[in-house]
């Protein structure tokens, strides 16, 4: 099986120890190394550990005939834009069960019209790994609250809205939380 997961380590800024440290249970950089590299045998369950460190689905370290890749062209840094220095590769975007849509009709902190957002739902006991991260959470009567989620509290979490001048709002049972992940925007 060919697969793509030194790309995606790469397009995620990660190195071989940040993905060796981020498995359950950690491992070795070596080890993924070697399953980078196909001298050790990748297994669905070192797939699956992998794909959990990069937090991409585990299809995204496959190859597969069906994707298309889209061929990175240029590296963008402070002096200018530069050709790789080998062969690179974005991943692109991909849904999951668990994901769900939202797109911008009004610019407000840093999104802009017509922007897409994609998100992922957790669940109450995972709210945590959404600190400093923009987040959906239903309300009563079919509402929403969005915004930036900067605690959580027992039952209880606060949010702090992407407008100006808007106050901070604190939602008690919210039964599950959307944490943007990906934000598309189209820029012509």
């Amino acid at each position: 099986m060919q697969t793509r997961i030194r790309e995606v380590r790469k397009a995620r800024g990660m190195t071989l120890a940040d993905v060796a440290a981020a498995c359950v249970p950690p491992t070795t950089p070596q080890t993924i190394g070697r399953l980078e590299t196909g001298t050790r045998t990748v297994s669905i369950d070192w797939l699956d550990r992998i794909a959990a460190a990069l937090d991409v689905p585990a299809s995204a370290l496959v190859a597969l005939p069906d994707r298309p890749d889209v061929p990175v062209a240029a590296l963008v840094t402070d002096s200018g834009a530069d050709a790789p220095e080998r062969p690179r590769t974005l991943v692109p975007p991909q849904p999951q069960g668990d994901m769900m849509g939202l797109v911008v009709e009004v610019a407000q902190g840093d999104y802009r019209f017509g922007d897409e957002l994609w998100a992922q739902r957790l669940p109450p006991d995972q709210f945590g790994r959404a600190i400093n991260r923009d987040v959906l959470a239903p309300r009563p009567a079919g509402r929403f609250a969005f915004g930036r989620l900067i605690a959580v509290e027992g039952s209880r979490i606060q949010l702090l809205p992407t407008r100006p001048g808007a106050r901070q709002q604190v939602l008690a049972d919210v039964p599950w939380l959307a944490v943007v992940t990906t934000l598309v925007r189209r820029v012509w």
